[in-house]
């Protein structure tokens, strides 16, 4: 038993767990940084400079302890529980429907009102990652046809992703689709039904926008520029700019940010990485860039060497998840993308996002642990 534990552990993938930690501890810096400030603004919700660095430094806590015990919990329970995952899954996308994406919650201690929210999406995520990845191993040899195939995969992801729009929440809703998308095509899509199925996401992702006028101001913003309403929807926009170009090439400082102060409670969430360039300068971002990259280069390798199908899935649909959020916070920052209250994985505040980032680490260190096949041997 020994001999098997000390084998398992050899096989885990240190490297992403390193990473991981990194990305963490840069994040706690940056909320610290980007937030201590924010009991002088007079938020009756903020007791001190250390309040939201203090809760962070608890959603980590428990995000690690997640990761642990993910970790030690075989994947393969994931796909024997299924239809439990899939009915769980449903059930929080529905009530989150009927009434939003935030569930506020309070609390009172030493006559201090503590201010507090939670996003049920967010394990909802990981309850379709998982359910997406069983379905597709269990179709794998029906995906060449476009009736079992392609068009019962579109319903099912149509229907997931509509209940998250309903929220509202666009930006998750094209996040899921975006990773699903990948899981398709690894799973071994044809590529013509692929084409089709591309071109259906296409309109069927763009119809809140156009029958709906869903997230049209912030589109026609980005589209405009934010010089054509600077002091309203192109505000922010125009704040993350300003930071990214103060920072200059090796960043005023760390603490030393002032666009903090106009970015005000979406400085420390959404644009975490503007005040990262500002106060880490370029150099700052591409090393936040880099571990990013290097995390995603260890989850593929995990993905490349899973013992079988339904964990190879499994892991490209949580690390591109990662990544793609990554890459949508940066590009809102950057102002590549229209404003969408994405956050940056591990590093922006916020407990819900948190958790199941380290706990979807913890799903990939146990998929690493349980096999470490050469790529020959994971691709028959």
């Amino acid at each position: 038993m020994l001999d098997g534990l000390t084998r398992r552990l050899a096989r885990t993938d240190w490297g992403m767990l390193l990473i991981a930690l990194a990305l963490l501890a840069v994040g706690l810096v940056m909320v610290y940084s980007s937030s201590y400030h924010f009991h002088l603004m007079g938020w009756a919700d903020v007791t001190g400079p250390t309040y939201h660095f203090v809760k962070q430094l608890r959603y980590a806590g428990i995000g690690l302890a997640g990761l642990v015990l993910a970790w030690a919990i075989d994947y393969h329970l994931y796909k024997k529980l299924a239809l439990a995952v899939l009915a769980g899954t449903l059930a929080i996308l529905v009530a989150m429907a009927l009434r939003g994406r935030w569930i506020e919650m309070t609390t009172a201690a030493n006559d201090v009102v503590i201010y507090g929210s939670i996003q049920p999406v967010e394990v909802a995520k990981l309850g379709a990652i998982i359910y997406i990845a069983v379905w597709l191993e269990s179709k794998r040899a029906q995906l060449g046809r476009f009736s079992v195939g392609t068009v019962p995969f579109i319903i099912i992801l149509g229907g997931m992703a509509g209940l998250i729009i309903l929220q509202p929440d666009y930006s998750t809703a094209l996040l899921l689709i975006a990773t699903a998308s990948a899981m398709f095509f690894v799973a071994g899509a044809n590529m013509k039904h692929f084409v089709i199925y591309m071109v259906i996401g296409v309109l069927l992702g763009s119809l809140p926008l156009f029958l709906f006028g869903y997230g049209e101001e912030r589109y026609t913003i980005w589209l405009e520029g934010p010089f054509s309403d600077p002091m309203n929807e192109g505000y922010q926009i125009l704040q993350s700019l300003r930071a990214l170009s103060l920072g200059g090439l090796t960043g005023v400082g760390l603490g030393q940010s002032q666009q903090k102060l106009y970015l005000g409670r979406f400085s420390h969430t959404d644009f975490v990485f503007s005040i990262i360039c500002e106060e880490f300068g370029f150099l700052g971002a591409v090393a936040v860039i880099g571990l990013y990259g290097l995390w995603v280069w260890r989850g593929l390798l995990v993905a490349r060497n899973a013992p079988d199908v339904y964990g190879r899935l499994l892991a490209v649909g949580l690390v591109c998840w990662t990544a793609f959020q990554a890459i949508l916070s940066i590009a809102v920052a950057t102002n590549s993308a229209p404003v969408t209250g994405t956050v940056l994985p591990f590093m922006s505040y916020g407990g819900s996002s948190l958790v199941t980032a380290l706990a979807s680490v913890g799903v990939l260190l146990n998929i690493s642990r349980s096999g470490h096949k050469s790529g020959k041997e994971a691709s028959k």
